[in-house]
């Protein structure tokens, strides 16, 4: 047989490594500090309850929706076209895509973070660096990783398996080496550790703050366009979700635990969401004796590892906006792609986008601010995108002669839409309560001014998915003459 006749062999991507590519975007070991400080030891209660009642069912849906609709390269924009018509698909592929921008932009800002922790081995940067050269900083690093891409092949698997991997290792460590810690003497720092301490404040503040907890958790479907590069989607696939279920599980309950051993859950330092891992880690290797090593370490793994997450999202989430979307909605422009396959326009629009965001964040008085504010944002934004996953299932669950899969959650067609209509209404109202500021005083300055920021964001983000229709419509009509 002639070796020019036999075909190459196939490339397969494991259920291991689309877990670990998932883990990278979904939760990493700071998702765990900014819940802490919202709402103290009782998070751990948010944990578990949305274990349980959001994350479990949440993943077990995408494998039911990733699996109805395997041959769609739209991923959650393909669901949501073909369970129900082409301009709630078109939408849900707009809010995919620019729910991914203030994503990015805080990304961004976590890499440069983390470079000033290896440098500096302190929380100085905000002392050091004004907020106009803390966001041309953040747009830099946003091209050079938008021409990372387009350069090197095989960047994306390659950065979530050395990010995605590290960071749970290190994710890990620290909770053993707490617990360790803990065994040999070291001093709990929340007293009273007791089940009182654990016992949830119910109040405006705790449910505004949630929607920071479903952004934490959410985001499996980044891994459906993927599902074509798997060997075995119907056995693999939810292998990948249960796996990544029990990753998050583990890193929320028991990372928030050794949080409250080096911590006091009742007095949290300001800048706790942004320079607490690495406060984490210098207070464990003091306890240890090995100074500031462990620190150190974990800043090299966190610079990887969201150098990772923002290579995962520019490459998943401009997939999915030019996938799969109706003729009439999209300029052909935008959806063009280079010699590589990729969508080279979009993100031309994510740099411009990333853009605006700076310049809104140039507004607020330092870089702590900065990143609590864009992280607030995430929580509004994340969270409305997600609602379309659930739409999505109780569409086809609704119209269950209509579709078929070889995975299905819930057999019982009552039992699922029930399920899947909670989890809707769940993600919807805490998204929409996660408009109130959270690091400000009600009725101050800085309170009005995140508020206003809130709306305006998300008026220009969502509003602009308006126009594009409109643009296309312009273009069919040039075509036409």
């Amino acid at each position: 047989m002639n070796d020019l006749d036999i075909e190459p062999k196939p490339h397969y991507m494991k259920w291991q490594v689309i877990a670990l590519l998932d883990f990278v975007t979904i939760i990493s070991f700071e998702n765990i500090f900014y819940p802490f400080q919202n709402q103290g030891l009782s998070v751990v209660v948010s944990w578990i309850f949305l274990l349980f009642a959001y994350v479990i069912p949440y993943e077990l849906i995408v494998s039911q929706m990733s699996l109805t609709f395997d041959n769609q390269s739209g991923g959650l924009a393909s669901w949501v076209r073909r369970s129900s018509n082409d301009t709630l698909g078109y939408w849900t592929s707009w809010m995919y895509w620019i729910q991914s921008v203030p994503y990015i932009v805080d990304v961004s800002n976590s890499v440069i973070v983390s470079f000033s922790w290896i440098i500096f081995g302190n929380n100085s940067l905000d002392k050091r660096m004004s907020t106009f050269s803390f966001g041309l900083l953040t747009f830099v690093i946003i091209l050079v990783f938008i021409i990372f891409e387009n350069v090197f092949k095989n960047s994306l698997e390659i950065l979530s398996l050395i990010g995605g991997g590290a960071m749970f290792v290190m994710s890990v460590l620290f909770v053993l080496l707490a617990g360790y810690a803990v065994t040999h003497g070291a001093h709990i720092a929340t007293q009273p550790m007791n089940w009182a301490a654990f016992k949830p404040t119910f109040s405006l503040k705790y449910f505004s703050t949630t929607g920071l907890l479903i952004f934490a958790m959410s985001g499996a479907e980044l891994a459906a366009p993927y599902i074509v590069q798997m060997r075995d989607p119907k056995h693999e696939f939810p292998k990948a979700m249960w796996l990544l279920a029990l990753m998050t599980a583990f890193l929320t309950i028991f990372g928030t635990l050794s949080l409250a051993v080096f911590f006091n859950a009742n007095h949290i330092p300001h800048d706790f969401k942004m320079n607490g891992p690495y406060y984490a880690f210098h207070l464990l290797g003091q306890n240890l004796g090995v100074g500031k090593l462990l620190m150190y370490i974990f800043a090299v793994v966190q610079a990887i590892f969201m150098m990772a997450q923002l290579a995962v999202l520019l490459d998943a989430s401009s997939r999915v906006f030019a996938g799969d979307v109706a003729d009439k909605f999209m300029p052909k422009w935008l959806t063009k792609t280079n010699k590589n396959g990729r969508p080279i326009h979009s993100y031309t629009m994510t740099t411009g986008l990333s853009l605006f965001l700076l310049l809104l964040t140039g507004t607020l008085p330092n870089i702590n601010t900065i990143y609590n504010w864009l992280l607030n944002i995430n929580g509004i934004i994340s969270p409305y995108k997600t609602c379309w996953v659930f739409f999505a299932f109780v569409a086809v669950r609704w119209q269950d002669k209509k579709f078929h899969s070889e995975y299905t959650f819930i057999k019982n067609r009552t039992g699922a839409l029930l399920v899947g209509g909670w989890c809707l209404a769940f993600t919807f109202v805490c998204a929409t309560l996660g408009f109130i500021p959270q690091e400000a005083a009600f009725g101050t300055k800085l309170f009005d001014h995140q508020l206003l920021l809130n709306f305006i964001t998300v008026i220009v983000l969502f509003g602009m998915g308006f126009v594009m229709p409109l643009l296309r419509k312009h273009e069919m009509n040039k075509e036409l003459d």
